[in-house]
């Protein structure tokens, strides 16, 4: 794994890229949670996602958002953020020009910012969603849902509360051939503190079982 430094709309943003030995190897975003609750890229969920993802052969990048650990400027309010995020996913493409899989995952903050990227990237062909803090973000932005993907949260949930994930999730519309599944981890908290082996295992079944899947048709390209 490469310690790297990549450019941000904010001045240098802190990352850790695995690089696929496999020529058109799949991409993959992961995003971190709340920067203002100590959020960072060396966060035990955002780690394994990113360990998911490069074991599949993704070539995978996570990195701080703004302000955090080596990354400079300072917490946007998501809005910043977000341009973070993009900027790190243009990087991303930008490495690996023949990539012909794109993938965002997030936990928590990281999730709410990876279902915001993945309405403004029409390229972005599936992602993972973990603890989604519903019950703060109004999800109502994802009408429709542009790709295929999978919210996974806690039973135990007292930050993100389970029932205002399933009631924005429920809500959620998604175009034709898409589809966005969500799934509880039972006995799970907001920090998958005794059941991260069991988000780790039911989120590695999601991505093997759509990556066995036939790739949907390109998107049209950006203006």
């Amino acid at each position: 794994m490469a310690e790297i430094i990549i450019p941000g709309p904010s001045g240098r943003l802190e990352a850790r890229y695995n690089q696929a030995e496999n020529e058109g190897a799949p991409i993959a975003l992961i995003l971190h949670p709340h920067p203002r609750a100590g959020g960072s890229m060396q966060d035990r969920v955002t780690v394994m996602l990113h360990k998911l993802f490069v074991e599949r052969g993704f070539s995978t990048l996570r990195f701080n958002f703004r302000g955090v650990g080596k990354s400079q400027g300072s917490f946007d309010n998501g809005v910043g953020e977000l341009s973070d995020a993009a900027s790190a996913l243009d990087w991303l493409q930008g490495y690996n020009p023949a990539a012909k899989l794109t993938w965002v995952a997030g936990y928590s903050f990281g999730s709410y910012i990876a279902l915001q990227l993945l309405m403004r990237r029409p390229e972005i062909d599936g992602f993972i969603a973990v603890a989604v803090p519903a019950n703060h973000y109004d999800l109502a932005f994802l009408a429709p849902c542009p790709s295929s993907g999978m919210v996974f949260y806690g039973s135990n949930d007292v930050v993100a509360p389970p029932l205002d994930v399933e009631r924005s999730v429920s809500k959620i519309r998604t175009q034709k051939g898409e589809e966005v599944e969500w799934e509880q981890i039972e006995g799970a908290d907001h920090f998958f503190r005794n059941e991260l082996d069991r988000l780790r295992e039911r989120s590695a079944a999601y991505l093997d079982r759509r990556l066995a899947m036939p790739k949907r048709a390109a998107p049209p390209p950006r203006r």
